[in-house]
């Protein structure tokens, strides 16, 4: 049986993400963001800068809204993040200062992290690696919808 490219790059791609994400903690942890792990920092990358609401972070994330209220209740204490009233029922979260020093040091680490594959493979090769990697994403998600919207229409009763 021949080897499957695309298992192959979803392992690798599943691979370097949790690597990332464990070396950027390591690294915040040294820096003193102690109540930082890998989780926290992928739930915190999916935040925008300003309000952020739980709904909006659940359907990005793809978790439940309980999760994500027990993780902002977690980050709140910790100090990184705030809730204020917001339209109706929604609080609006924000990140505090602590929380935005947290997310200028993240940055810092990946610049050095930059450097790092530069230095190794040269400012065009990691160019086009992300690139390609972003390609692969958006082909990806391009052949899901048309197969499920080619599914949709052989249902019988559609």
């Amino acid at each position: 049986m021949a080897d499957s490219q695309s298992l192959k790059l979803v392992f690798a791609s599943a691979l370097l993400h949790t690597q990332l994400l464990e070396y950027v903690a390591k690294n915040l942890h040294f820096m003193g963001f102690e109540a930082i792990s890998p989780s926290r920092l992928e739930f915190l990358g999916a935040l925008d800068c300003g309000v952020n609401y739980g709904a909006e972070i659940a359907r990005q994330l793809r978790v439940s809204r309980q999760m994500v209220a027990k993780t902002v209740k977690e980050l709140c204490q910790a100090g990184y993040l705030e809730q204020t009233e917001g339209v109706g029922k929604q609080k609006q979260i924000l990140f505090t200062e602590q929380g935005e020093h947290l997310i200028s040091a993240a940055r810092t680490v990946l610049a050095d992290l930059d450097r790092v594959f530069v230095n190794r493979f040269g400012e065009a090769q990691v160019e086009k690696i992300a690139l390609q990697l972003e390609a692969f994403t958006w082909l990806t998600d391009r052949s899901l919808k048309t197969s499920v919207s080619q599914q949709a229409r052989r249902v019988p009763g559609s």
